[in-house]
Order: structure tokens, then sequence, then C-alpha cells
């Protein structure tokens, strides 16, 4: 085992390429296996494991913190839980987690009464493996078939079967590489699919027979543009299949009758650059949201006959980000964010007068729940809060009363009252207001003497909701402030806000970031030092540019399979994602300036001998979205470069991916190492 005072030292072995002029050493190239995904050179893992028996010993001796955190927020998990049951044809369908179970089973009743029957059982299907993971799974129209697709090694190829609910059988077919949503044909006979090609993009859409081989399967789309992805989607009203494609900025969709999926597709509306849009249909007439005349999106309507003349219906806002649409057989509901808070409203379709629904915080999270069928009288809603936990509701559309069906129970109890929760507006250094959505104990001292914990992400067009978590409630009550920073590069704010944090504009999203945590510091919530901060991918490259650029603001760090290595990642092309990604980060291979832009930010390659604050970095070795050997290049640079003696520790998941281990209490512990480690280095332990 490594002495905890001396860390792994990786080796330099020189490497550098010139591009634009400008020379870039990279002297921890070697750490990217070229046999990728199938990791076996000997000096890569004899690495990856030293830093794996680092980190264990350096987390030993706060082993029975680490515990006593995992047995808090286990005990404010309700084991034995089950989902709200709902109503989806014949059939009435919900899931339940067995106590003691890492992952859930899935039941269903026939409406016309009878026993539940199993229809999925996650525990049998992950048994023997170290990780596993649910896909996409779906019934078909006629209730008799289970088409679901599960993943064992985090690797996100996933392996789609079909199950006889009738029978219980499992059909001889297997489709090995899927990655995609599973869309059923009208007549309960047909299965789409889309497959991970070799770079792990999904550039087709399949059809497969029930009962044939899957050799014999048909390719009924096929996108020749690398940088696009195809997805497969059904109409509210179940008469058409959507295959979509489309990259970060620009979407195209087709139609396909769901009752003749091999009838020739029927384009929507050409791919224009910059263009999104999705699409529904109700009784002939196609909805379709778009971003065409401005970012915040609007809806529009075209008949089946002329797809691709729209007709406006809603007009854009610049306080309105429009963000979904639902249709229903006698109403259809919109979704969207005013000034950053979620709103939910129901419109006719003679007048598309809106209703909307009120809900009564300053800062919450609110959007239609699970609501599978076309023709209904009641809605279900999912609300919740930084303080209020996650709540299901069901809206009866004649009387507008809300319903409550379930709260989210907390066996070891739970009071509200012992906490509060603002939405603050902290001015950035250009002077933009950026939201700050934050919790704390009611009794906090605001002299600057608490600790903070300030998460943020701010990539591609995700708002970070401000939703309830039990984990949380382990810093809260060590006195703790948490803070959630509604950065650009995130959509929180509108489609605008997003625009404002990528491509030239990336740096805005870390400086946000920065300013944020000034502007808590400035109004007494915290001092420099004494605020601990996380991210993951996206958002851990966010960690790297801050760390960089003002390390001596952090207490403590830490770094989800951190997106670092950016300017690396983006120059391969051959690297799965790339392509894909240029819309978002910019293409250095051709374009100098975005070359330029990225090498200012870039996490790794801006490491600089300067002293960083404590840091863990996790990584998962099968992740197929940041690469494992982004984390073990920058922290093998972090050690050789930085100049104080700071812990500096890396994990690597040996036998997951993007989103570390996949069992709840498994997850769960994870999470309580991350928190042990910031007690720790904040000096909170206890």
């Amino acid at each position: 085992m490594t002495d905890l005072q001396q860390p792994p030292v990786a080796a330099r072995r020189p490497h550098s390429f010139t591009r634009h002029g400008v020379t870039v050493t990279d002297d921890y190239a070697w750490l990217r296996d070229p046999g990728y995904p199938d990791v076996k050179d000997a000096d890569v893992l004899a690495y990856l494991e030293a830093e794996n028996g680092y980190f264990e010993k350096a987390m030993a001796p706060h082993k029975a913190l680490t515990d006593a955190l995992f047995t808090e927020m286990k005990g404010r998990i309700k084991e034995d839980d089950q989902s709200v049951p709902q109503k989806d044809g014949d059939y009435i369908y919900w899931r339940a987690f067995e106590t003691g179970a890492q992952y859930r089973k899935w039941y269903r009743k026939a409406v016309a009464g009878g026993e539940d029957q199993l229809i999925l059982d996650e525990p049998a299907l992950a048994d023997g493996h170290d990780y596993f993971r649910l896909g996409a799974m779906s019934v078909s129209p006629d209730g008799r078939y289970l088409a679901y697709a599960i993943d064992t090694d985090g690797s996100e190829r996933f392996e789609a079967r079909i199950k006889d609910l009738l029978s219980g059988e499992i059909l001889p077919e297997v489709i090995p590489d899927t990655l995609s949503s599973l869309v059923w044909t009208s007549d309960s006979k047909g299965l789409l699919y889309g497959l991970a090609n070799e770079n792990w993009r999904t550039d087709n859409a399949r059809l497969h027979w029930l009962g044939q081989s899957v050799d014999t399967d048909v390719e009924l789309f096929h996108e020749d543009d690398e940088g696009f992805r195809v997805s497969i989607g059904l109409t509210s009203s179940e008469k058409w299949i959507v295959l979509s494609t489309g990259d970060h900025v620009t979407t195209e969709a087709w139609l396909v009758p769901a009752d003749n999926p091999t009838a020739a597709p029927m384009l929507v509306a050409g791919r224009l650059p910059g263009r999104e849009y999705d699409v529904d249909e109700h009784d002939g007439t196609l909805y379709i949201r778009t971003n065409d005349v401005h970012p915040n999106f609007r809806l529009v309507k075209a008949s089946l006959d002329a797809p691709a003349r729209w007709d406006e219906i809603i007009a854009p806002d610049p306080h309105f980000y429009l963000t979904d649409f639902t249709l229903f057989k006698g109403f259809y509901v919109t979704e969207g964010r005013q000034d950053g808070l979620d709103q939910i409203e129901l419109r006719d379709y003679a007048t598309h007068t809106p209703k909307r629904l009120p809900f009564p915080e300053a800062s919450y999270s609110a959007s239609l729940d699970d609501n599978p069928e076309y023709d209904v009288t009641t809605l279900r809603i999912g609300y919740e809060s930084m303080v209020t936990p996650d709540t299901i509701y069901d809206y009866h559309l004649a009387t507008g009363d809300l319903e409550v069906l379930k709260v989210q129970e907390i066996p070891s109890g739970y009071d509200a009252s012992r906490y509060t929760t603002e939405r603050l507006m902290i001015p950035a250094r250009d002077g933009t207001e950026i939201p700050v959505s934050i919790v704390y104990p009611v009794d906090l001292p605001r002299d600057g003497s608490a600790p903070l914990h300030l998460y943020g992400y701010g990539a591609y067009g995700l708002a970070m909701e401000p939703g309830f978590s039990t984990g949380r409630l382990s810093l809260l009550d060590r006195g703790f402030v948490f803070a959630l920073a509604h950065i650009r590069g995130g959509d929180d704010l509108g489609q605008q806000w997003y625009l404002d944090g990528k491509l030239d504009k990336r740096t805005n999203t870390f400086t946000d970031f920065v300013d944020v945590a000034k502007g808590l510091v400035e109004r007494g919530y915290t001092s420099a030092g004494k605020i601990g901060i996380s991210g993951g991918s996206a958002g851990g490259e966010l960690m790297g540019a801050v760390i960089n650029s003002d390390p001596a603001l952090w207490g403590a760090v830490v770094a989800h399979v951190p997106f670092v290595d950016v300017l690396n990642t983006m120059l391969d092309e051959t690297l799965p994602l790339t392509p894909g990604e240029w819309p978002e980060w910019g293409n250095p291979i051709e374009d100098k300036a975005a070359f330029e832009t990225i090498l200012s930010y870039d996490p790794y390659t801006n490491v600089s001998a300067q002293d960083y604050p404590p840091l863990m970095v996790t990584a998962g070795l099968n992740d197929p979205r940041v690469t494992y050997w982004e984390p073990a290049k920058w922290v093998a640079k972090l050690r050789a470069t930085k100049t104080d003696t700071k812990l500096l520790l890396l994990k690597t998941n040996m036998g997951a991916g993007h989103g570390g281990k996949s069992g709840r209490f498994e997850s769960l512990h994870e999470t309580a190492e991350e928190f042990a480690f910031l007690l720790w280095q904040l000096g909170v332990e206890g």
C-alpha cells in the first residue's frame, strides 16, 4: 500500500503537438490506453490502482464519519418504497423497492381486477454484476410484450430483450449495442430501436419483427452526418413514430405511420443550422416547438399536408422560456420558466388561452409527472423545493383541485421549519444578475463563520432545478449553507442564458460561479476558504477552471468524472462524442479562434505552479462520455505541478461508467464519502 505521505507519481513521457502555430505539451498523454474501451495497458492500470490505494488509505481514518453519514442518509430513505400507481390502458403500473434492495421491481395489475404481476425484476437481472442499469423499457400496445434494455458494465451499450408478459418467457431474440428508446408499432408486432455504431453514435433507426432473426432487421433511417444523433419517439396520439436527428443546435424530424413503419418517412422540415424543433400531432394537425425566430422558442402548428408551413400559436417571450409541450385529447399543456421559475399552463385547442397552475414558494421545481394516457381527466404533477420533499399530485381538470397522492417519506424524520430557502440575485463582473437558490438552517449566523457548499454545472443548456435532497440534510444539520448557482451555460433563464455560456462566451460560466461565491461571502453567508464546491462532467470542467483562476477561494473541491481535457478531446475527431460536441465547445481543428478560446480555459492545459485547494476526483474506467484518462491526466499533472501539500485524491471506479456505482445504496455510500471529504477538509468533521 502506498504511503500516504508519498502519493502515486505518474511518469512523465514527453509529448507535444502543434496546431495553429501553437505548441502544446501533454506529458501524460500515455495514460490513454490505445486499446480503449478495452483497457489493458499494464502501466495505465498500475497507476489507476495505485491512486485507488492511496484514496482508500487517505479515507480510512475517516471511515467512522463516512459510515455515520451513510447511516444518516440511508435512514432518510424509505427502503420499501413504491411509486404512485398509474393507469395506462387496461393496466395499472407501478414500481417498488423492497427493504435492503439496490434495485426496483416493476409491477402491473389489470384495471378489471386480479393479482399483482411482476413484469420486470431488476434485482434478478443485476445479480452477479458489479454494475447494473435499466435503460429504455416499453410495453406493447396490446399489453402482451415488454421490451427492455440493460447495461451491466457502465459502457452505455445496452442489450435489448423482449419478454412475453402472458407466459413470462424471454423471447430468443436479443439486440446488442442499442442506444435509444424502444418504440412499438401499432400492431405490437414490430419494435423500433437504434444501434450504437463503432464510435458510440446512434446514426440509425431499425425495425425488428417479433419472431424473426435480429439479422434480418431493417434499417428505416440512416444519418450520414457524424455529428448528428438519431432518436426515436411516439406522438401523444400514438399514431405516428417520430424519427429525429440532430446535434446540440440543429434538429430535423421525420414521421412514420405507427401502423405502417416501412412506409417512406415524411419530412416535417429540413435541417437549418441553428434551428431546433420538436413535433407532436393532434387530430391531423402538427404542433411544433421551435427556436426559429427567438431563442426562447415559440409554438406553431402545421397540417400534415404541408408540414413545413408553420402558423404561430404562442409567440416567443423574452421573459418566458418555452421548454416543453404535451398534447392530450381535449387540451394541451405547455411547460416553461418565467424569469427562471417553473410554470405549467393548460390550454384549449380552440383559443389557446393559458390557465397557469399556482405554486406557493419563491424557489421550486415543478413539472408534469407520469401521464401515459391521451384521454385524461386528471394530470399527474411533481413538485418539490429545497425545503419541500418530492410531492406527487393529481390535478383535477374539472374542479382545478390539486390532490396530494404522495409526499416523499423520510423515516428518520424531517422538520421543514428548521430550514429556510431563498432565491438571491448576485451580480457577475459584467453586471449580469445571476440567480442563486440557497437553503440553510434558520438559526444560521450571518457573520461569515458558516461553511458553505456551492454546486454548479453550466453547460448544454441544462438548468439546475432547486429540488429537495435528503442527503443534503447531512450538511445543513452540521451548520452548512447549500447554494445552487444558476450560471450561464445552462438555460435556467432561457435559451439566451445558454448561448451566453458556450463557445466564445464559455468563460462566463466560470466567472459567474466565482462571482456568486464572492457575493455569498460579501453577504455574510460564509468566508473565503470555507467554501466547498462540487460538480460533475461539464460541471467538473467548471471545478477545474475555477481552481486554476481562484484557488484560495475554495476550502475543498470534489470533481466527479470531470471534463478537464477539453482541448485534446475536441481535437480528436476519432473519439465517439467529439464531432457532435463541436457546436457546444467549438471545433479547434478547423477554427483557430475556437482553438485559442479552449486553450485559454482548458483546466488540464492551464494547471500552473501555484497552491491548490484540497481536491477529490472521481473517474469511471468504462465511462464513454468523459474518458477515464481525462481525470487521470489532470490529477497526474496537478501532483507534479502544484506548490502545496494539500490532499489530492483520485478514485477510479474500475467497473462503472459516467454515473458511478449503480445500486441505490452503493451510490449513497459514494455521496457519504464525498461529504466526509468535504467535512474533513473544511474542519467540520463530526
